[in-house]
């Protein structure tokens, strides 16, 4: 089945749940009244009341709901909170952000030695156990690049890998070092960077395709390992308000975990799987096998890794970096083989996703996406870039002309806005972060948060999109204000925008009849609140598919 017979087939579904749901006149299994509802939808935004009926959305309008509600309807009383479509993620790292939940926090350690005391206590409590995280940034403890020397002397046995918030390079310790059989005689590899002293040793951070050497030592983790892991996330994610995700990831370790537990009926969230470009082929025969799975698991992506990241230096510019002359990025990946991959990928109709963060990296998927699409014919192919963090002003308009999406997470603009200006210099602000201009210009837009980069919480992506106040307060008028966006705009990115990036517009992103009935209830107005009070919501009911899967304490 190719991806327009799957989406015709889906469309044809959901209309006869429509026609048989409300025809027949079923009385409700779930009311909920008295609330002050935003349906998401264009031309009415929105209702009192909300009527539910098996997993999907019956009827909206306190009339009507009263209408079918029965002695076996389940009334709930919204008591005036807040509800609206659930969440939609359009871009994390599922496993790896679930694993990070009970690994040490060190992303807020204040200074070298309260990050070294954190990370000595993960290693005491368990002993000889490789430690995976949680995150860093080198500019929250002073601005150097950690070096193995920082922890080295309280993890004397433990082998370490921390990945920078960035996920785009990892802190060794001396003995991690060792398992990887990395010294001074180890070459970099091709798309990646090993750091080294002035002597020319490894200091202990690899940078992009680098970080492969330590991967191929560090033991996976049992099945029963991960699978509880990502339950652990689901979880997590629930209570934010989070229905669903887009998983658009560069291995498969996530992919495993979720077959299983989907195979187990355990998923309470949905899950839109990406694995990586290389592996088309292996995607296309599962799809052309398998079909492209069902709504709370869909495989059928693909992503490619075109550069690394601004924090590391790896993203890939026309000109250098201002604080690095001669440096303009890493390709992590040949253009040769992105053409020819992607190419044969959406001939077989994949859904191609790319990673992109310098200006001259988003270029490149720009021009790409077109030869290909010229190449292969015109198709629903709804290519996305994954960030499109730092964009030419004159290459904001192709997003729209060509169809790409923009798969963005606003929180990266008030992480990264405290430095940004040092990487890149001031000229190149004028398109970086650019969402308001991505808005307007007609693009689709869809918010995420790249967790555990940035946390798996909407509310910081509405503050950040919202504000731009960066995290370190010195931007209380926001950092590039020019980009600041609505909080409609941001729910809309979060919700039908993450919808029809990944072909779902027909069933989730506006809560309407005949739509999945993926709720999220806060207890405020998200609409109405202060931007700067937003991330103060609680979140008190998540249902995904008509069940209640979260309620607040």
């Amino acid at each position: 089945m190719d991806r327009r017979t799957f989406l015709g087939a889906a469309a044809t579904t959901a209309l006869a749940w429509r026609v048989g749901a409300l025809a027949a006149d079923r009385g409700l299994d779930v009311a909920l009244v008295n609330g002050s509802i935003w349906t998401g939808m264009p031309g009415r935004p929105r209702a009192t009341a909300l009527g539910i009926v098996g997993d999907r959305v019956a009827v909206l309008g306190a009339d009507a709901v009263k209408a079918r509600t029965t002695a076996r309807t389940r009334v709930i009383d919204l008591g005036g909170a807040f509800a609206m479509p659930a969440f939609t993620d359009g871009h994390t790292h599922f496993l790896h952000g679930s694993v990070t939940l009970t690994q040490p926090d060190l992303l807020s350690a204040t200074d070298r030695a309260d990050f070294a005391a954190r990370l000595g206590a993960a290693a005491r409590a368990r002993p000889g156990k490789w430690i995976l995280g949680g995150t860093w940034d080198e500019q929250r403890l002073g601005g150097a690049l950690p070096t193995h020397d920082w922890i080295d002397a309280v993890t004397p046995d433990t082998p370490v890998s921390l990945p920078r918030t960035d996920l785009h390079s990892y802190l060794l310790n001396s003995v991690a070092l060792k398992l990887a059989g990395i010294d001074r005689n180890t070459p970099d590899p091709a798309g990646g960077v090993i750091v080294r002293d002035a002597q020319g040793n490894p200091t202990g951070v690899l940078k992009d395709n680098a970080t492969k050497l330590v991967d191929r030592v560090i033991p996976p983790p049992s099945d029963a390992d991960a699978d509880e892991a990502v339950l652990l996330g689901i979880r997590h994610g629930l209570s934010k308000g989070v229905a669903q995700v887009h998983n658009p990831e560069i291995d498969w370790t996530t992919w495993g975990p979720l077959r299983r537990l989907h195979a187990r009926k355990a998923l309470d969230m949905r899950f839109y799987a990406f694995v990586p470009l290389v592996d088309w082929e292996k995607m296309a025969r599962i799809v052309a096998e398998e079909g492209r799975g069902d709504d709370w698991l869909r495989w059928g992506g693909v992503k490619a890794l075109t550069d690394g990241s601004l924090g590391s230096r790896t993203a890939v510019f026309y000109d250098d970096y201002t604080d690095a002359p001669g440096q303009r990025g890493v390709r992590v990946t040949s253009l040769a083989n992105l053409r020819e991959w992607i190419g044969a990928a959406d001939a077989h109709g994949l859904h191609v996703a790319a990673h992109a963060i310098g200006d001259r990296a988003n270029d490149d998927m720009l021009d790409i996406f077109a030869d290909v699409a010229r190449t292969n014919g015109a198709k629903d192919r709804r290519f996305r870039i994954e960030h499109a963090q730092h964009l030419r002003p004159s290459s904001i308009a192709r997003f729209a002309k060509q169809g790409v999406v923009a798969s963005v997470q606003p929180f990266h603009a008030i992480d990264d806005g405290r430095w940004a200006v040092k990487r890149i210099g001031e000229k190149r602000l004028n398109g970086t972060y650019a969402f308001r201009s991505l808005i307007d210009s007609g693009a689709h837009v869809a918010f995420g948060s790249d967790w555990p980069v940035a946390p798996l919480d909407p509310l910081t992506g509405l503050y950040a999109a919202m504000t731009r106040r960066t995290i370190d307060g010195a931007n209380p008028g926001g950092w590039l204000p020019d980009q600041k966006v609505t909080a409609e705009q941001t729910l809309v990115a979060y919700t039908r925008g993450n919808a029809w990036s990944g072909f779902m517009e027909d069933r989730t992103g506006q809560l309407a009849p005949g739509y999945y009935a993926d709720i999220a209830v806060f207890d405020r107005d998200l609409l109405a609140t202060d931007p700067l009070k937003v991330q103060d919501a609680k979140v008190l009911h998540t249902f995904v598919g008509g069940k209640q899967r979260y309620t607040a304490a």
